[in-house]
Order: C-alpha cells, then structure tokens, then sequence
C-alpha cells in the first residue's frame, strides 16, 4: 500500500517549495532508493504544465568517482550541470543514502579540490536564487542509513521525517504557509536591529548584521525548514564558540568544533575527531575563514540530532553559523567554495538585538 505521506510531500514539494508554474523546467535530482518519492513528484509536476526531468545517481558512484577521479577530472564541469545551473526554472534535490559513511576514507584535500571546482555551480545557483530566476529546494527520503545515523529504526525514522515535514497534516501546504507567516513576525523585529550577541555556557558570540536581510527559512529551499537567518558583517564577528553537535561534511563527521574570531575571521579552531579535514576546509580559500551565515532554528518538531543537517540547523532552541559563503539575497557578500554549518544548543542561553534579550532557553521573547 502506497504510504498517502509521499503523495502529500509530492504536493508540498511542487506546489509550495517548487511554486511550479506551466512551462517551468525542472530537473529533479536524486537516488534510486527515492523512486517512489520521485515518482510521485514528476506526476505532480506534470499535471502543473511543468517540464520535468529525473536524473538518478547510483548510490556508490561520489565513492568510485573520487577514489578514481584524476585531477584534470576532478576540475572538470560537465555541459550540463552548467546548462541547469545557468538557465532552469528549478531544481529539486532528493537524498536518499544508502551509505552515509562512504566517503570516510577519501583525503580531505580530495573533497576540499572538488568543492573549489563546483564553486562557480554554487555562485551561480546563490545569484540566481537571489535574482527570483531559479528555484531550488533539497529535501531528504527516508532511508535505512539515515534512520541508522539517526539511532532509529527506518519505522521510527519514517514517522520522524514525515512528521519534521508536517505531512500529518490533511493541508500541509496550508500549515507551512502558517509557518512562514509565524517566522514572518519574527524577521520584522530582527530588521530592526544591527547588533547581536549570543551567550550559553559555550558561546560567547557577537557581530553586526546593519542593513543585512533576514531570510524567512519557510520550506522553500529546504524541505523540511524552520529557521531565520541571515549574514554578518565580514568583518564583525568576535569571540568564541564551542559547538555542540558535529558537523557532517561530505559523509566525514567533525566533533568537538571550537572557533575563535577576531575581525570576522577565525583565529584559532580545533575539533576532537576529523580535525584534519576542518583545517583542510579553512584552508580551502580566502572567504573559508569568515562566517557566511547566521541562523536560529525554529522547527521544534525536531527534537533529535540525527547527524544529517537537513534536520539538524532547524532544531528548535538552537542556532548555527556557517563559515564560508554567504547568501546573496542576505546582502552578504562573502564568497568560498564552502559552506560548512556548526550548531550550538541555546537550550540554556540567550540572544539579544542592540542590548534587549529577544530569545531565552531556546524561545522567542517577541
């Protein structure tokens, strides 16, 4: 019996995330494991006078292709991903692992070359997202390995995801649009203000975000999303934070992340495990070392970690930066091959605007 969640998540993802209109050309991405998932989509897009396409990828082919790759390979880009970068409608991104640790043992500066190849893709995916010309969204199908990442078993796992997505709901396009009227109250006290400060017992954070845009993180680009975020002042960033969850890169989990900043650029950084490859990320060019964004979840429909960053940056009463780059439409403009989120648990501390506390414990004051 076919599960009505994909279908309502088939809706949601074309008609709220995607806005599909008649004639929008749209390629849609993903693993075989999501073939009902992306079965569903590509109807749905249809009856919507869209244009759709499916290009699936075997689920150990990143493993062959950076193992074999040579360096002339692993620069090149093919005709076609410029072609959808540049000139589609929309792209839809489905996850669907069948190994989440299959690049474990692939050198960090291996990774770190491909990410500086693809640079250019990323630049032209963030100007035309910015622009209105492109729209894109990354969602995630519940598999066995992210429900074994997520110590669950792929029953629990299911019920997580559809539940993160709001798909119980007989009207999920209504509810998230709920959602981002919510978050919409809170993007208008945050435009009111530039100068921001985080502490908890293992952030001390402060920046300027003047003139900077709050983005309403509503579905659109992630699917599932609940967060608001936006982009420092590259140079504002100071002080130091100890980040509670690991961030997962490329399938490699760096633990223990600690940042120092001064100038808006990190000073100092260590982590307990997969310190190699955190090193080899701020090395990897000039923007690497600067925050790109600045974020706080409000999905507090999600209440595990489970080490995939889909869910994990939208965790209700934590927030995250990103060193790397920036979202254009925040005004940010700093620009590198990466973009790497680490989360903080402010579960027990505070955020305030120009002095007034706004978010204490993991809730809004507002």
């Amino acid at each position: 019996m076919r599960d009505p969640r994909l279908e309502r998540m088939a809706r949601v993802l074309t008609q709220y995330s995607l806005e599909l209109r008649s004639g929008d050309r749209v390629m849609i991405n993903a693993y075989p494991r999501a073939e009902s998932l992306v079965d569903s989509v590509f109807v749905e897009a249809l009856q919507l006078g869209a244009l759709p396409e499916v290009s699936l990828e075997p689920a150990n082919l990143r493993r062959l292709y950076f193992a074999a790759a040579s360096p002339v390979q692993m620069a090149d880009i093919s005709p076609r991903e410029r072609l959808v970068a540049d000139s589609y409608d929309a792209i839809l991104r489905i996850g669907a692992p069948m190994n989440t640790r299959d690049l474990s043992g692939i050198p960090p500066d291996r990774l770190a070359a491909r990410s500086t190849a693809t640079a250019p893709l990323q630049r032209a995916w963030l100007r035309r997202a910015a622009e209105g010309t492109l729209r894109w969204t990354s969602t995630q199908f519940p598999t066995e390995a992210g429900a074994q990442d997520a110590d669950m078993s792929l029953a629990e796992y299911e019920d997580f995801v559809f539940s993160a997505c709001l798909l119980n709901d007989p009207d999920p396009v209504a509810r998230w649009q709920r959602v981002h009227d919510e978050q919409e109250r809170i993007i208008r006290f945050l435009e009111t203000h530039s100068q921001f400060s985080v502490h908890s017992p293992s952030v001390e954070l402060s920046y300027r975000a003047s003139g900077r845009k709050w983005i309403n993180s509503d579905g659109h680009h992630n699917f599932p999303s609940g967060e608001v975020f936006s982009s420092p002042e590259e140079d504002s960033m100071e002080g130091v934070a100890a980040f509670d969850f690991p961030a997962i890169v490329m399938g490699r989990e760096i633990t223990g992340i600690s940042l120092e900043f001064k100038g808006g650029v990190v000073v100092k950084a260590s982590a307990t495990k997969g310190d190699d490859l955190l090193q080899e990320l701020l090395r990897t060019d000039a923007g690497a070392c600067r925050v790109g964004e600045v974020a706080i979840g409000t999905n507090y429909g999600i209440t595990k970690f489970t080490r995939n960053i889909l869910f994990d940056e939208k965790i209700g009463g934590t927030m995250h930066l990103a060193i790397g780059a920036a979202y254009p439409e925040t005004g940010g403009i700093n620009e590198s091959a990466i973009h790497v989120d680490c989360i903080a648990d402010l579960r027990r501390g505070e955020y305030a605007a120009d002095g007034e506390v706004f978010y204490r414990n993991g809730a809004f004051l507002i």
